[in-house]
């Protein structure tokens, strides 16, 4: 991807968090934008740096993490094409509480606070557009918690497979019955130990579970790709 050839305004627009703002305010917002190459491994941001914009990955997956005094790293989120991450913190005038890097080779769109408050000062829909967008995140977050407190190891492994389908979709398949099966095919974008940290279990853990499963017949794997022949089948496994 040539990134002087790249179309900052019209890429904004697919983002949900832009979707119903006006041509003009995105090509305002785009002259305080800066796209980024980054290297895998490499730090998009660090805890305690002051946050002056918040970030879009367009390609590549970057995980959110956090470092605990004995020095063990938690994955808090991994955000992958068309996510956006940084945005709450940018508003409260603090420093990011989070560290960010880069997965794989990625490419960040970095939006300043300066672009955005002036949009915001402009139009009051603006601020709302923004506002729904950290609200779905965080709604995000806080299914995270649940998850973390009330749902199985099991459960949180077949939950992450099963991301990729729309809820309402799965839980359709869930509740009636399907003359054919619903299949799925789920390709891995990061190591194991790092999806392990996301769903706050061990790597070890993990794997037993992908075994057990596969033991089970409800997937099959081949490397980081992982087929659901039946995703109803797996998603009500661990009601039976």
């Amino acid at each position: 991807m040539d990134l002087r050839q790249f179309d900052i305004s019209r890429y904004l627009a697919t983002l949900p968090l832009f979707q119903e703002v006006l041509p003009a305010e995105l090509q305002r917002l785009a002259t305080g934008c800066r796209l980024r190459r980054y290297a895998r491994g490499e730090s998009i941001f660090r805890v305690g740096m002051p946050c002056e914009e918040f970030h879009v990955a367009v390609k590549g997956q970057v995980k959110l993490f956090a470092i605990s005094s004995a020095g063990q790293e938690k994955v808090v989120e991994l955000v992958g094409p068309g996510m956006c991450f940084g945005e709450a913190v940018m508003f409260t005038d603090k420093p990011y509480i989070l560290n960010a890097e880069a997965l794989t080779d990625a490419i960040i769109l970095s939006v300043g606070k300066a672009a955005v408050v002036r949009e915001v000062e402009a139009d009051p829909r603006f601020a709302m557009h923004m506002l729904g967008g950290i609200s779905r995140r965080m709604h995000g977050l806080v299914r995270d918690v649940q998850a973390y407190a009330l749902h199985t190891g099991m459960e949180r492994v077949i939950g992450y497979l099963l991301h990729s389908l729309p809820e309402e979709e799965m839980h359709d398949n869930c509740n009636r019955a399907c003359d054919a099966a619903f299949a799925l095919n789920v390709s891995l974008p990061v190591s194991k130990a790092t999806i392990a940290s996301r769903l706050s279990i061990t790597p070890e853990y993990f794997s037993r579970v992908l075994h057990d499963l596969e033991e089970a017949g409800l997937i099959r794997r081949d490397k980081r790709d992982i087929h659901i022949p039946d995703v109803a089948r797996l998603a009500s496994y661990t009601l039976q």
